[in-house]
């Protein structure tokens, strides 16, 4: 994990810790360079300022990640453009508020100020963590959210509000009623450092040491935001093939194979990028922020799916008749090419008509579409095996150094603070048990999942929890239970689409949700923030999040005419919903159908289980190379979880979006970052969070001044990237709309 390399600034001893060895202070190099080892107790947090501008950023991200969500190129909001923007307005109202002091009833005494001083960095943390509550890992909004658009959008079924708000908040707070129970675990031993949270430590001490550079940090990011607000108006409306410039298309207009290779959005992508950052940073978010080794291993997984493992399976072998379908899509096909009528296998009490899926027949995917499955599954075997055999005893003393070692300096510092009493957490996870039950009880025509299902998802991300924290704290991997959910769930409740999904849902989010919310805990540990105040401000948080995501997603499914409807939207339309489209086609593959019936001895993909063996011995074999050859340093980093798991975000995510990812966080964390180091210290998080918030706030401003008014231009430069011929499929005798007969 790299972090800024900048040197600690000196600090003030604190007297009433007493003087400790090096290694005392932090076992880990890295915690020791980033984070101070002195805390000021007296510096306020409860401020006006504080709930003002959580409250605010809160809503804020939570409308403009949602709203973003259901577009072609989904731009998520990330808690870094909270950070820098939140700065200069948190002093500037500590200039201007008024300092008056007065009294409040009930607290006898005690005296109140809106305006207690100076804007501190402990206001500015929590300011952080609540805008990002409830957002794990960066996701942008609530992952229950795209339950309700499957059901409204693709099944065009009705939900209720009120069993959708309850979905939502239910399996965003279900995790942290566990997670506050395995603190003692996870956040307070040294040896659990979470690398991830250094980032964050490095960036709010560069924003709050004092600034004395001719270009001041705030003075950039105002200059980057007015650039990226106006250039957005051109790929965002008067231009918009600038978001995905496909040339070879344009060279090769009547060739199907060419478009296949050069499309950047429905095929192979060579050659193709983009002028518009929010394809830049759509899916993968701003690579701005991603490592240089990172972005390395991302390449090498992206070139050996899509420009090795597919180029073979549809051209070479004609892997599952793979000529008949369009060489990347994450839609699902009869076996004569054409799309699925999924509505049509539907029946009445919202399960899988038998009969109606006897006549269209099996399920086919693009070749795409199933070797990302293999791909998804190799990357969860070898994710477990690889941790094993590389971090196993790493692990193992780090968790017994973590009972029998000395507190660092941070621990004891946080001990001046009250602690979060037990019963906290278990009345939390009680009352969301409770609620979730009824749910599941009294609205399970809505839901379909089970009672007991909801108890074994609970159960299986319960015990998930704890080992997954300790990888993510330690490796800074975090491995997914999605497609194990979503597997397990669709063998035992086959042909309930929507039960799947929940079980999905409550299986993986909670677990997520929790190491999101251990991993915030650890953040608020080094940078010395009351943990009740932690607690409250991620709880409030989550919940304003997750209504305001409901409220938005409602918005826009019940006034945007056929929403995610790509076949029924107008050319080049914005809203195709490209994660819930996967979202949707996982309920049909593992809820709906089962995977008995794609991926076991009733489907065309059985072998794709083969990954499984494959994803597990992988790193066995790299291990025992290490070992057999000790002097050959470049065997170890084959890290083949990043290499497999690199295009997990494929689909939705597309060639355009990776060729420029690649491209950016080359030219940054690599050139710039080894060449220009000192402005990379200096600017390059300021200017990934001004291009993030220019190209929000500019989108937002479209949508309301020619979007509700659908007034737009029709020209060549906003006919999309121009590769219609992309999605034809090659084998002879297969007839779709638009492209030529063979």
């Amino acid at each position: 994990m790299e972090t800024i390399e900048m040197q600690p600034p000196r600090q003030k001893p604190d007297p009433t810790v007493p003087d400790m060895d090096e290694d005392e202070l932090s076992p880990i190099e890295e915690v020791r360079l980033t984070v101070t080892n002195t805390d000021d107790p007296t510096l306020p947090v409860w401020t006006f300022r504080m709930w003002f501008l959580g409250l605010l950023s809160c809503g804020l991200l939570s409308f403009l990640n949602q709203f973003f969500a259901y577009r072609t190129q989904p731009l998520v909001i990330t808690q870094i453009t909270v950070q820098v923007a939140t700065l200069p307005i948190g002093h500037f109202m500590a200039r201007t508020l008024p300092k008056t002091r007065f009294r409040l009833p009930g607290f006898g005494e005690r005296r109140f100020s809106v305006n207690p001083g100076p804007f501190n960095i402990k206001e500015h943390v929590l300011i952080s963590i609540f805008a990002n509550a409830g957002s794990a890992f960066g996701s942008g909004s609530a992952y229950a959210v795209g339950i309700v658009t499957i059901i409204k959008a693709f099944y065009r079924r009705s939900i209720s509000f009120w069993a959708s708000w309850i979905l939502i908040i239910t399996t965003q707070v279900l995790g942290y009623g566990w997670a506050g129970l395995l603190r003692k675990y996870v956040v307070e031993p040294a040896h659990m450092w979470w690398p991830s949270t250094l980032v964050q430590v490095s960036l709010f001490r560069a924003l709050h040491e004092k600034d004395e550079q001719r270009m001041s940090q705030a003075k950039f990011f105002l200059i980057a935001l007015i650039c990226s607000f106006s250039w957005y108006v051109f790929p965002g409306y008067l231009f918009s093939t600038l978001t995905n410039i496909s040339w070879i298309c344009w060279v090769f207009s009547k060739s199907v194979t060419a478009q296949q290779i050069g499309s950047g959005m429905r095929g192979l992508g060579l050659g193709s990028f983009t002028l518009d950052w929010s394809a830049v940073a759509s899916f993968l978010f701003s690579p701005l922020i991603s490592p240089f080794f990172a972005i390395v291993n991302v390449f090498l997984g992206y070139v050996l799916l899509i420009y090795v493992a597919i180029p073979i399976a549809y051209w070479g072998v004609d892997l599952y008749g793979a000529s008949k379908f369009p060489i990347f899509s994450s839609h699902l096909f009869t076996a004569k090419g054409q799309t699925y009528d999924i509505t049509a296998i539907v029946n009445d009490k919202f399960e899988l008509d038998i009969e109606k899926y006897a006549e269209q027949g099996r399920i086919h995917l693009s070749t795409f579409f199933a070797l990302s499955y293999g791909f998804g599954f190799a990357t969860i075997a070898a994710t477990l095996t690889h941790v094993a055999v590389f971090y196993g005893r790493e692990i193992y003393q780090r968790y017994r150094a973590s009972h029998k070692g000395k507190e660092d300096i941070h621990t004891t510092l946080m001990r001046r603070y009250k602690d979060i009493p037990s019963w906290w957490f278990y009345l939390l996870l009680a009352v969301t048990l409770a609620v979730s039950l009824a749910l599941c009880i009294f609205l399970n025509d809505q839901v379909q999942m089970p009672w007991w299902g909801l108890l074994f998802a609970g159960a299986m991300a319960f015990s998930f929890t704890l080992p997954i924290s300790i990888i993510t704290a330690t490796t800074n991997q975090t491995p997914g239970l999605n497609i194990i959910t979503e597997y397990v769930m669709g063998i035992i409740l086959p042909g309930r689409p929507i039960a799947n999904v929940c079980f999905k849902t409550y299986g993986y989010m909670s677990m997520a949700q929790a190491v999101s919310f251990l991993s915030d805990f650890k953040l608020g540990h080094y940078m010395k923030i009351p943990p009740r105040s932690m607690f409250i401000v991620q709880f409030l948080g989550t919940i304003l999040a997750g209504t305001i995501n409901l409220a938005v997603a409602w918005w826009l499914l019940t006034t945007v005419e056929n929403i995610c409807q790509d076949n029924l939207l107008p050319t080049n339309s914005p809203w195709t919903c490209p994660g819930d489209r996967v979202f949707f086609d996982a309920s049909v593959i593992w809820g709906l159908v089962g995977p008995k019936r794609i991926f076991g001895s009733q489907g065309n993909y059985a072998a794709m289980n083969w990954f499984f063996l494959g994803g597990a011995v992988g790193p066995v074999i790299i291990w025992l190379l290490h070992k057999a050859f000790p002097k050959q340093t470049w065997i170890p980093l084959i890290n083949l979880p990043v290499l497999l798991g690199a295009t997990a975000m494929m689909p939705p995510a597309t060639s355009l979006n990776f060729n420029s990812w690649i491209i950016v966080g080359t030219i940054f964390n690599f050139f710039v970052f080894r060449y220009r180091k000192q402005w990379w210290q200096r600017y390059n998080y300021i200017l990934s969070a001004a291009l993030d918030a220019g190209v929000a706030f500019m989108a937002v401003l479209l949508y309301f001044s020619v979007g509700l008014e659908d007034k737009s231009l029709t020209w060549w430069g906003t006919d999309g990237e121009h590769c219609e011929l992309a999605t034809c499929p090659t084998a002879k005798g297969i007839i779709k709309d638009g492209c030529p007969l063979k």
